[in-house]
């Protein structure tokens, strides 16, 4: 799939405020500095189009962006904050919750992980919630740049070991990389594909 355009809409603080539910929507989410903005961004061409920063909790609102005047990109607040209240954390995760929940047009979630990290409990706890909510998601492996070949490997082994334990079926995945555009293609195609077939 080629992105034509790519444009902000809107950010919202809660999942009523978000635009109208008309069209495929595609969520990315992951712990806290695990590169989403900048995946974002390789995603779609764009360099600017979601802010990066070095500071974990930079997205603290739910960002809509349209792709190809034909789906929504969504830019989820991170989980797993550093340096943020507790109140903080407990009001973004009743409003992530809420939009994952009640958002009619989700079509797919991305979770986005550290693939330099052993399988960490705060992500483990995230993929099981939105198993048990029935939310349709995916796992996007990033920095994949940081590791060598055998590495990748290894990693990603370890995380389908971790994931056996409690899912008879395992997610899709992809092995990504911003620097080196890794996964561009895998990733834009399974979009392409999904919406392909709503549209039947």
């Amino acid at each position: 799939m080629e992105i034509k355009n790519a444009a902000f809409v809107k950010s919202s603080t809660q999942e009523s405020d978000c635009p109208e539910a008309s069209l495929p929507e595609y969520a990315f989410i992951g712990r806290s500095n695990v590169g989403k903005s900048s995946l974002i961004n390789m995603l779609t061409g764009r360099k600017k189009l979601a802010k990066t920063s070095s500071t974990p909790g930079k997205t603290q609102l739910i960002n809509h962006f349209m792709i190809n005047d034909s789906w929504y990109l969504v830019d989820l607040p991170g989980y797993g904050w550093a340096r943020v209240s507790k109140k903080s954390k407990a009001d973004w995760k009743k409003m992530i919750e809420n939009y994952l929940k009640n958002r009619r047009n989700l079509v797919n979630v991305f979770v986005l992980i550290d693939l330099r990290h052993e399988p960490q409990k705060i992500d483990q706890e995230f993929i099981q919630w939105l198993g048990e909510e029935g939310i349709p998601f995916s796992i996007i492996f990033t920095k994949a740049d940081k590791l060598g070949k055998t590495q990748i490997q290894s990693n990603q082994a370890a995380y389908k070991k971790s994931l056996e334990r409690s899912w008879e079926e395992l997610p899709q995945m992809f092995i990504s990389s911003s620097e080196q555009k890794l996964g561009r293609e895998e990733i834009l195609e399974f979009i392409h594909s999904i919406n392909q077939s709503i549209q039947q």
